[in-house]
């Protein structure tokens, strides 16, 4: 099952020098062909280079980021041009007015934008550990920490963009719900649509969150609100060829007493090659849709972990 969305209704965040605008530094880019050619075809971009909007020139001197005791301050490698707090205040300006935003692609590595492992100098120069976070990116994400976030380096791991593409997939539906006006029967409903995407990252939270939609005691609000920071903290735990397996054989068994002995050991043999990695995921996936076909079962045709994101993505080729 996908939400079905249109491209200008999904957007998403990103640095503008991924898209292809020479705002770097030394006037250059560094284009995602994932982001641009394929991710592009199915969400609407907002671009973003801090740098810029605070008044830097293109070209310009370099920045980075300079630790002074407990203090991090962002400049030019001699430590003029201080630019921290012009790049913070954008930041939080950027984080109340792209509310609407359903995730957001930051450039890797950057003083402004890095989402982690940014490189972080001593007043002498010398390097210190890569575990800075982009002064900008740390504005966006403090202030919404539901936000499925990604830098473009880890979108070159095919796990790591699969998971990407599905939680913001997955938060532009919950976004979509709470606007249509949130009621105790679509929460419950979103849940039964997300019931096996859950499974699939992490049981315990499967459990939990089940519990939490049974109490009677919480308010609606309260208990979205616990509801989709339980949900989107799951989706950022990568799901695993054992966790696939497991639920593929859940679903497996909705058809029982359909299937014939031989198509039953099929499909097991198909589940049981994903989980030792001899196929990828979308092989036992299309067997269940065929099965699905031929015995109709609206419970399961309407999980998003079948289809959690446009089948043209291609993402369950390659793990």
């Amino acid at each position: 099952m996908i939400h079905n969305v249109e491209k200008k209704d999904l957007q998403v965040g990103i640095s503008a020098c991924l898209v292809g605008e020479k705002v770097r530094f030394d006037a250059s880019n560094k284009p995602s062909n994932f982001c641009i050619k394929e991710l592009g075809k199915h969400v609407s971009y907002q671009t973003f280079c801090p740098e810029v909007a605070i008044g830097l020139p293109i070209p310009r001197a370099t920045i980075r980021q300079i630790k002074n005791n407990d203090l991090i301050s962002v400049a030019r490698p001699d430590g003029t041009g201080d630019v921290t707090h012009a790049l913070q205040a954008y930041g939080k300006k950027v984080a109340q007015l792209t509310k609407n935003l359903s995730g957001y692609v930051f450039c890797a590595k950057s003083p402004s934008c890095g989402m982690e492992r940014v490189k972080v100098y001593n007043q002498k120069g010398n390097a210190l550990d890569s575990d800075g976070v982009g002064v900008f990116a740390k504005e966006i994400m403090q202030a919404n920490p539901l936000l499925p976030c990604e830098e473009n380096g880890r979108l070159k791991d095919p796990n790591i963009r699969e998971n990407f593409v599905a939680r913001v997939f997955a938060y532009k539906h919950w976004q979509d719900v709470e606007a249509s006006g949130l009621t105790k029967h679509k929460l419950t409903t979103f849940h039964s649509q997300y019931k096996y995407t859950i499974m699939s990252h992490d049981l315990i939270a499967y459990k939990n969150l089940g519990r939490l939609l049974a109490r009677a005691d919480l308010p609606l609000q309260h208990m979205a609100t616990q509801y989709i920071s339980g949900l989107m903290d799951a989706l950022t735990i990568q799901a695993t060829r054992k966790k696939h397996a497991n639920t593929l054989a859940h679903i497996q068994g909705y058809f029982s007493k359909q299937l014939q002995s031989n198509e039953k050991q099929e499909l097991c043999l198909q589940i049981e090659a994903y989980r030792k990695g001899l196929i990828p995921l979308i092989a036992p996936l299309t067997l269940i849709k065929h099965y699905l076909m031929q015995f109709p079962k609206d419970y399961i045709a309407n999980q998003s972990y079948l289809s959690p994101y446009p089948d043209d993505l291609k993402l369950r080729y390659a793990y």
